[in-house]
């Protein structure tokens, strides 16, 4: 046992578990509590470790951490996901990950200087630490619930196995007498030196455990995340024979930059010339990431299928095969995250390739009862939207299975996932979809249960990315421009208003029209450009747009909870 190596030498049989540290034979206070902490750290690192290294082994089983950090952000209260979201972006999740990490270390640090009284109580720990795990992987809809525990048991008492050797080498570099010697590779050495090398040299080796596995899981991930390549670089072939020819609109390409002297008086394709602005079609590298995947799913697209379930007619299931067999639509969909501030980059412009939703949900039949469509994820996160929405057979809603000409990336949903023209993500933009099903108007998805509103309608937003907020500019010709949406209505008119600041106050200055890009279609953004004869002195920059039903964006300043956050993009710039 354990508790029995821990034993002082000579002593009858007693139970160490138990027993203060200081009534031990040989003991020297020495050991202080930073050699203990120092112990719980590197014991707790090496339990991380060990589970990211197994996690890696096999799909079915979860990363503890993941698991763990799944399990957090399924059950702290809304508003804390939301200040996250908002104060860190798409850092939510490194940070949460970093977070977890730092706490269980910081708890392995206690329960190093508390096992040196009583080790009991790091059994306990311990045993809680792979409980906690367990339940978390058991809990991952992607993971078995017998790897998930065995993984907890193996990484919990991994970790409890290097605490004891690490504490026990501790103890005997402060406990052997100066005076004896031994020797190693032949030279004279004292005692405590010797054998406080056993610690060094066992704390070195927990911490190369405690670095090598996390490393070493990751790559074992990679070659899973390798495979998902693979059949993406396979599907890609099958969508090429599958895609639509490119529009009219599309192929017209950008024209010559307008002269920055005077106003263009020509719709461009595109201002994509302008350095720093959005570009009209998004990379998918660039496209915006939030969700509640932790980590990204790791999904075999050859037994994977998606179902139509709920208040249907006829239940339906398909292949991915299916899918892109299928006439498939292209459309070009602007989509924003409801936590996006005003002038925030949690927005992007994809071109999209599917099925239409509604397609398939003819086959499937809808029952009158089936008054929301819920997505659902393979992680098991819901977002849910009115069925009736879909009424509007102009509304591109779709069944995506690629991406600017590619299969969908794997962190965008791959290999399925809902795109739906006019609503926030948080009710209809399921990543790694596996069921569509249809429900009464009763069911709440997951954002909604988090205190957001029912309905995620996109209202109309627009953004200066040109020039930076508190910019240094030289006097002369320069460009303001940005991106304006409002998916399923359009931008009819964006209007920049350019106002002096004399002494402290801002002057209410002249609106001025500025030129729009060639529209893609009404559910994409469109690019803005006006160009600007800057006068020396400190000045504000604000812009509005006008959608497709004449209705101009509010002034009104929002958070984005609820519904969005509203409110007229505003900088300022200084001019020398």
């Amino acid at each position: 046992m354990i508790d029995d190596e821990l034993e002082a030498p000579h002593q009858p049989a007693t139970d160490i578990s138990s027993m203060p540290i200081s009534s031990m034979p040989g003991h020297n206070s020495d050991i202080g509590a930073r050699r203990a902490a120092l112990s719980g750290t590197l014991a707790a690192g090496v339990a991380l470790g060990t589970g990211e290294l197994l996690s890696g082994l096999s799909t079915k089983i979860p990363s503890l951490v993941v698991a763990v950090g799944n399990a957090v952000i399924d059950n702290v209260p809304g508003s804390v996901e939301r200040w996250a979201i908002e104060t860190l972006g798409e850092n939510d999740k490194p940070a949460l990950v970093v977070g977890i990490v730092a706490i269980s270390l910081i708890i392995g640090a206690f329960t190093g200087i508390a096992a040196v009284r009583q080790f009991r109580s790091a059994v306990s720990v311990f045993m809680l630490f792979g409980i906690v795990g367990g339940l978390a992987g058991a809990a991952d809809e992607q993971s078995s619930t017998g790897p998930a525990w065995l993984a907890a048991a193996v990484a919990a008492t991994v970790g409890l196995g290097a605490l004891f050797l690490l504490l026990k080498a501790a103890r005997s570099s402060t406990s052997t007498p100066a005076s004896t010697t031994e020797t190693w590779d032949g030279v004279a050495r004292s005692g405590d030196s010797a054998s406080r090398r056993a610690f060094v040299g066992a704390a070195g080796a927990a911490t190369a455990i405690g670095i090598a596995t996390p490393l070493i899981g990751s790559q074992l991930r990679d070659r899973q995340s390798a495979q998902i390549e693979i059949d993406r670089d396979q599907i890609a072939a099958a969508l090429d024979r599958s895609q639509p020819t490119t529009s009219a609109d599309e192929a017209a390409g950008a024209t010559t930059p307008p002269s920055q002297a005077s106003q263009p008086t020509a719709v461009m394709a595109d201002y994509d010339y302008v350095d720093g602005i959005a570009t009209l079609i998004t990379p998918s590298d660039d496209f915006y990431r939030i969700d509640a995947a932790l980590a990204v799913p790791r999904i075999d697209v050859d037994s994977w299928s998606m179902k139509i379930t709920g208040m249907v007619d006829n239940e339906l299931e398909f292949s991915f095969d299916d899918l892109i067999s299928m006439d498939l639509v292209e459309e070009h969909i602007t989509m924003s995250c409801v936590s996006n501030p005003v002038g925030g980059d949690l927005v992007g412009n994809a071109k999209w390739l599917g099925v239409p939703i509604k397609r398939l949900l003819d086959q499937a039949g809808v029952q009158p009862g089936g008054a929301q469509i819920v997505g659902r994820s393979v992680d098991g996160w819901t977002g849910a939207f009115p069925t009736s929405y879909l009424d509007d057979p102009n509304r591109a809603a779709l069944v995506a299975v690629a991406m600017n000409d590619e299969p969908l990336p794997v962190q965008h949903g791959f290999p399925v996932r809902l795109v739906v023209a006019g609503l926030y993500g948080y009710v209809s933009a399921t990543k790694w979809l596996k069921e569509i099903e249809l429900v009464s108007a009763d069911f709440d998805g997951y954002w909604i249960t988090r205190g957001w509103s029912k309905l995620g309608p996109v209202k109309t937003q627009s953004r200066i990315d040109v020039p930076n907020s508190n910019a240094r500019l030289s006097a002369g010709p320069h460009s303001i421009a940005g991106v304006a949406w409002a998916p399923d209505r359009g931008v009819d008119r964006v209007e920049v208003q350019v106002s002096p600041i004399v002494d402290g106050t801002e002057q209410e200055g002249e609106w001025f029209e500025a030129q729009l890009s060639e529209e893609l279609t009404n559910e994409s953004w469109r690019q803005w450009f006006l160009p600007w004869e800057a006068p020396a002195g400190d000045w504000t920059i604000k812009v509005r747009a006008t959608d497709g039903q004449g209705v101009t964006q509010t002034s009104q300043i929002s958070r984005p909870a609820p519904s969005g956050a509203t409110g007229w993009h505003t900088i300022a710039v200084r001019v020398r």
